[in-house]
């Protein structure tokens, strides 16, 4: 389990012993350097990374880093708030040595995803990590809970793009096929033997529908790790592919049609060992506090779409009828709706029942998404919130009154019409807090006015080979 200690000036407690010791064993095994590893706010993985011998040092005293790329835009170029954005100041990359791993299909390297702290030795307001570690906490200490979260990964596979851009499939054999699975064999077992390799349990691995994508599951985790684990897998399928010849993106949309790749997370309430999802006498039989959190991310979907659906490519995917869930509802295995309740089967339920969160994609910062949408439940368990009635078969196909009267909305249509939501939604601001707030909402309105004047084909070109 990641830890949920802020890092200090000098290293945790017992970070620089262990750091040492972990520096010689890798050295042992001939790796050379470790990636230290953070997510900005538009979603984009950045990297630092130190020679093996430098890892006490980084575990004492982190490693410097400017805090401007939390204004970071995803083609690099830049927007400011009150506070960030500036050339003026540095911050210091603490590695999480409880997450570090050896990364099996980058050989001579291992891999730690970082917390950020000022010069001062204060954790950074805009950190990501920061924040989902504080909320997970804030939990426990007020409410009693605790989280098992997993990720989705939807990618597609493609030839190497040339000076163009343009999209070529690695593969053209139907959805969920078997052709599909034999034509990359030998690249699929290799990413499996890579992440079995760095202690990634996968829980499925398939064909999914759109030209060239795939699926991968893993198993759910603390919010962190899981959000962690989320970082880590992408970036190896990425270097699995590589060795293949081959390219790959996560983005929303590919194409100004179709389609898009999610990351669709799944996320239960826990309390002391008792998943409260299930056992219960409310629907489906959740317990009430398991009904107040999904009504609470149920309550606040249109908001927290400017954060799990950062990107102006996300509407591109965000469309009724591609099970995108696209509206405010939520059912039982109901795969059209934004809030799918997930019961699992007879027998597993207290184990396995969860919510599933469909309007979420690969373009946003897994922590600043687990976060917002665990403060969001969070708000639902403080006022006992309900959930309206449930919902079957595909929303979209509701008229005008069917859906008023099921409370059921078309979620934002737009980056746009995402951020208004998100800058008049107090509790998702608040929990964030102003600094972070305010980054979410300039990078949005920076990665607006880029795309302006833009048909759809021109936003997903876009944003095709950043993520």
């Amino acid at each position: 389990m990641t830890t949920l200690a802020d890092p200090v000036p000098g290293g945790r407690p017992g970070d620089v012993e262990r750091a040492t010791a972990l520096s010689g064993e890798l050295a042992g095994r001939g790796v050379h350097g470790v990636v230290l590893a953070y997510v900005d706010t538009a979603g984009i993985g950045r990297v630092k990374t130190v020679p093996t011998a430098k890892l006490p040092s980084a575990a004492a005293w982190g490693v410097g880093m400017s805090p401007v790329f939390d204004t970071f835009l995803a083609d690099d170029s830049i927007v400011t708030t009150d506070v960030l954005g500036s050339p003026d100041g540095d911050l210091r990359l603490y590695p999480d040595l409880t997450a570090l791993v050896e990364l099996a299909a980058q050989p001579g390297w291992a891999w730690a995803p970082v917390d950020r702290i000022t010069q001062e030795g204060e954790p950074h307001p805009a950190c990501a990590r920061t924040f989902l570690r504080r909320t997970v906490r804030e939990a426990a200490a007020r409410h009693g809970v605790t989280f098992r979260a997993s990720i989705e990964i939807e990618w597609v596979f493609a030839r190497p793009p040339g000076p163009d851009g343009a999209f070529v499939p690695a593969v053209t054999a139907p959805a969920y096929g078997v052709a599909r699975q034999v034509e990359l064999s030998d690249c699929a077992a290799e990413l499996l033997a890579a992440l079995a390799r760095q202690g990634v349990e996968t829980e499925q691995f398939h064909p999914e529908y759109a030209a060239g994508q795939f699926e991968l599951s893993v198993a759910a985790l603390d919010p962190v790790a899981a959000a962690d684990r989320s970082v880590l897998v992408r970036q190896t399928i990425r270097a699995v592919a590589r060795r293949h010849g081959l390219a790959v993106s996560f983005a929303p949309a590919l194409l100004g049609r179709g389609v898009g790749n999610g990351g669709h997370v799944h996320l239960s309430v826990w309390r002391e060992g008792v998943n409260l999802h299930a056992g219960g006498d409310r629907r489906h039989g959740m317990r009430p506090e398991a009904e107040s959190f999904a009504a609470g991310v149920l309550g606040r979907l249109s908001a927290l779409t400017a954060v799990t659906a950062p990107s102006p490519a996300s509407y591109l995917r965000l469309r009724p009828s591609q099970w995108a869930g696209a509206f405010t509802a939520w059912g039982r295995e109901t795969r059209e709706a934004g809030l799918r309740l997930v019961t699992g089967t007879v027998g597993r339920r207290e184990q396995t029942a969860n919510i599933e969160v469909k309007p979420v994609d690969l373009a946003a910062n897994p922590y600043l998404a687990l976060g917002c949408l665990i403060a969001a439940g969070l708000g639902g368990m403080t006022v006992d919130a309900r959930l309206p009635e449930e919902i079957t078969g595909d929303p979209a196909h509701l008229d005008a009154r069917e859906a008023a009267a099921l409370g059921v909305r078309r979620l934002p249509v737009s980056l746009g019409e995402a951020v208004g939501e998100f800058r008049t939604d107090g509790v998702l601001r608040g929990a964030l807090g102003p600094v972070l707030a305010d980054a979410v909402t300039a990078v949005r309105e920076g990665e607006i006015a880029r795309v302006d004047g833009l048909d759809d084909d021109g936003v997903a070109a876009a944003y095709r080979w950043v993520y």
